[in-house]
């Protein structure tokens, strides 16, 4: 990164859900909440799933509620930023969420970020799937962690990647963290990212993945919070979103 700028050299991104939302309804608009598009498959072409904000306790502190429509197996409601991040000119780069899952079953999940933000975005088709103990790799540029209740570990989070120097694990007992998600408990799910592409995944404040060569290095990346269902409506609750990022000073 060139060091001859002189001004705001730092990007923070923090949301913390305090009040704008996009409730449920159809549209042919993308809409955003902060820095966030709302992105989905079927989202703009049903009529029950959005993100609104939960006052009910215990969700005090400002809380986006995600609800994906039941239009079929693989809708999806999210959270993305533009393709904004680069790891060579901007690490460290950092991507926090607090979330919590209102019950374990029929969803998958994944925070972090990947070379895919389109409007219609999904999980499953786009970015990553779970099937007993095999992870499908669908995107080639994708580091985060992931919750699929397909897995065999079904209520375990997993530490995935790919498009980096090391080989992405399609083997889901290599990248499993130990740690449960259980419903109605907030976790704080954190990423820090090196310029050489070294990941380290912490859950809690613990660390529980660190992989060299885990990103890569070339490709513009976008940060991420989907939500998709297997089966009807599946909902989960963030608190907040933190990212950060050196600000590139060779544009």
């Amino acid at each position: 990164m060139s060091t001859i700028q002189s001004g705001v050299g730092k990007i923070r991104i923090f949301e913390d859900f305090i009040g704008p939302e996009w409730p449920l309804s159809n549209t042919d608009e993308t809409p955003h909440i902060g820095a966030f598009r709302i992105v989905g498959d079927n989202l703009f072409t049903d009529s029950d799933g959005g993100v609104s904000i939960n006052e009910a306790d215990p969700n005090l502190n400002g809380v986006a509620h995600l609800v994906t429509t039941d239009n079929a197996d693989n809708d999806a409601t999210g959270l993305v930023t533009a393709k904004m991040f680069d790891v060579a000119l901007m690490a460290p780069i950092v991507a926090e969420i607090r979330m919590q899952f209102s019950d374990l079953d029929n969803l998958e999940f994944f925070f972090g970020f990947s070379g895919e933000n389109a409007d219609d975005q999904g999980l499953e088709g786009d970015l990553i799937h779970g099937n007993t103990e095999t992870l499908t790799l669908t995107e080639d540029d994708i580091c985060g962690f992931f919750y699929s209740a397909e897995l065999s570990e079904d209520e375990m989070w997993h530490c995935v990647h790919n498009g980096g120097t090391t080989t992405g694990e399609t083997d889901s007992t290599e990248v499993e963290s130990g740690i449960d998600a259980v419903a109605g408990e907030y976790n704080i799910l954190r990423l820090e990212i090196d310029p050489n592409g070294t990941a380290r995944w912490y859950i809690d404040g613990v660390l529980k993945q660190t992989v060299e060569g885990a990103v890569s290095l070339t490709e513009d990346l976008a940060c991420e919070a989907i939500l998709e269902t297997k089966c009807v409506c599946e909902d989960c609750d963030i608190d907040y979103i933190l990212i950060e990022a050196n600000r590139d000073w060779t544009v």
